[in-house]
């Protein structure tokens, strides 16, 4: 028995220009979006290794504490969508260049905090100038790349949460170590300052490195600059007919406040661990927080990395979005609530395996969370709805350390579990919603993201 020859269909001209063009953006716009990320992502959190030492010597105590944590959040939800309409207006090359520097600056004077009010004032001012970076690079990216690498570049983007926890934990817990033994200054002075310069120097590399738009591209030819400005084109004229159009129009739409509670309740579990994460493990291994405690907080991220860029690179179907995400957040709960269990009961092996899911799950779902809305949003709708369902949902990480702290507070107990058991709840509500967005009415972008069929980037 025969069977009849595969046909094969040679690639067009453009299909190649067209996967040049986004291999050659991935390999020069990414690592420089990845490192701004990073150190953002390290500046917002190193505050959990200093934490011990702030109540020693500042009289920064728990509540206080849990306070300036999530009031970072509150600066950074007011001025979010002005921030992104300001990107839109002056370009992602300056406005990214000026969040980083100025964050940076805000970041380093943490060093010479003298009390609780003026730690919490800095937690405030450090939101304030961070706003707009994330949501500039999810607009930024989602007007550089289809939807069918989108995810793909999400993830990478993603990559920094991990590599600032990996290199970021150990590299706290040693610049707190290497200041402590200085003599002139503390520890925790030390670790603020340097990592605050770090997005200083970062700033002022992007706006040397990151391009506007293809068409401003140096990196790609004439070619190519078309293939990619055609094939964005096209999904912007589908996110047109299945979105909103306006910015007061994005800011009323009920899918943009549908993703805004997915992304509230995520960030409830991501920052609600990693604020405590550093404290979580040292009480695991009856350690305190320095190299060792440093180096084990790291091992979580090193899974999480490898986890989100496989799975966020083969998520380029609706199918696979929908059920691959609605798992990961069933799974972000479900390892939550398993890493509680093991601190109430002494089984520390146990409690860094279920931490260590726990953030492999929150990180690779976050990718595809973001692929729902940059599906539908573009031009002034996509700044408006993306700065407003990243400012609102990022307030889960002003909740989030509070809530915890309510919940050990209302039922105390030696490992804290019910304050960790309060976190992994609201995934298992994201879970479900993201699941139903199979009940959603067929979009011109999902029709669109079927049918294209140009490869992942590698």
């Amino acid at each position: 028995m025969s069977f009849p020859a595969q046909r094969t269909v040679a690639p067009s001209a453009h299909d190649i220009a067209l996967k040049s063009a986004i291999s050659k953006a991935a390999r020069h716009l990414m690592p420089m979006l990845v490192i701004l990320y990073f150190v953002a992502f390290l500046d917002r959190t190193n505050v959990g290794f200093a934490q011990a030492a702030l109540r020693a010597d500042r009289g920064v105590g728990d509540a206080a504490f849990a306070l300036g944590a999530g009031i970072f959040f509150i600066g950074y939800a007011i001025f979010e969508v002005p921030s992104n309409l300001l990107l839109k207006r002056f370009g992602a090359r300056f406005w990214l260049a000026r969040i980083s520097v100025t964050w940076g600056i805000v970041a380093a004077a943490f060093a010479f905090t003298t009390d609780d009010v003026m730690f919490n004032v800095l937690r405030f001012l450090l939101g304030v100038t961070e706003a707009g970076l994330f949501p500039g690079v999810i607009m930024f990216l989602s007007e550089w790349f289809p939807n069918k690498v989108r995810v793909q570049m999400f993830a990478i983007f993603y990559l920094a949460q991990p590599f600032s926890q990996m290199i970021g934990a150990p590299l706290s817990g040693g610049l707190i170590s290497f200041g402590d033994s200085l003599g002139f200054a503390r520890g925790w002075q030390v670790m603020f300052f340097v990592e605050g310069l770090l997005a200083v120097v970062a700033g002022i590399a992007a706006l040397f490195l990151l391009t506007n738009s293809p068409a401003k591209a140096k990196f790609l030819d004439d070619e190519e600059k078309l293939a990619l400005s055609n094939a964005m084109a096209v999904e912007d004229r589908a996110r047109t007919e299945d979105g909103p159009s306006g910015i007061w129009r994005a800011m009323a739409n009920w899918k943009v406040w549908y993703f805004t509670v997915i992304y509230f309740a995520l960030q409830i579990a991501v920052y609600g661990t990693t604020f405590y994460l550093p404290q979580e493990v040292a009480g695991l291994l009856g350690k305190k927080v320095g190299w060792e405690v440093g180096l084990v907080s790291a091992i979580p991220w090193l899974v999480g990395l490898f986890a989100c860029y496989f799975l966020g690179k083969a998520a380029h179907t609706v199918a696979r979005r929908r059920n691959w995400g609605s798992l990961l957040y069933i799974g972000t709960g479900v390892f939550i609530l398993g890493s509680a269990w093991a601190g109430a009961n002494n089984q520390p092996l146990l409690g860094i395996v279920f931490i260590t899911l726990a953030v492999a799950s929150f990180l690779t779902v976050g990718p595809i969370t973001w692929a729902y809305p940059t599906a539908f949003l573009t031009g002034a709708a996509a700044a408006a709805g993306i700065g407003l369902i990243n400012s609102l949902g990022n307030l889960g990480g002003f909740v989030a350390p509070l809530m915890r702290t309510a919940f050990n507070d209302a039922m105390p107990t030696k490992s804290g579990e019910w304050g960790v058991v309060s976190l992994g709840v609201f995934a298992f509500l994201a879970a479900a919603m993201v699941f139903a967005t199979k009940f959603f009415k067929g979009a011109k972008s999902d029709e669109l993201l079927e049918e294209e069929e140009f490869a992942p980037v590698h």
